[in-house]
């Protein structure tokens, strides 16, 4: 019995992994490690960089679980939304810096 290669399909994804790369790192080259971009607001949305410690906060579950509700995992700005007014968005923040 004889060895199978299949270079080109060995190919075709690195080529797609260098292609996505390129482009996450493009598009993330303003998040830092540890973090992540969500986007807030009731009507538009901005754009804010967040540690990924919030993640396990309480308060900020919250968020979450309406976003969800609201979402789902289908987001319209193709991250993480989350629909809430902005100003509490950053009083919520600033309270999750103090702990």
């Amino acid at each position: 019995m004889g060895l199978i290669r299949f270079p080109s399909l060995a190919s075709s994804v690195n080529c797609f992994g260098r292609s996505r790369s390129l482009h996450e790192r493009n598009y993330q080259s303003d998040v830092p490690k540890g973090h992540l971009a969500v986007y807030v607001g009731e009507t538009e949305k901005r754009r804010h960089v967040v540690p990924i410690a919030y993640l396990d906060q309480p308060l900020f579950q919250v968020l979450l679980r309406q976003s969800e509700e609201e979402f789902g995992f289908d987001h319209p700005m193709g991250g993480l939304t989350i629909s809430c007014n902005e100003d509490e968005f950053v009083k919520l923040t600033n309270k999750l810096k103090a702990l």
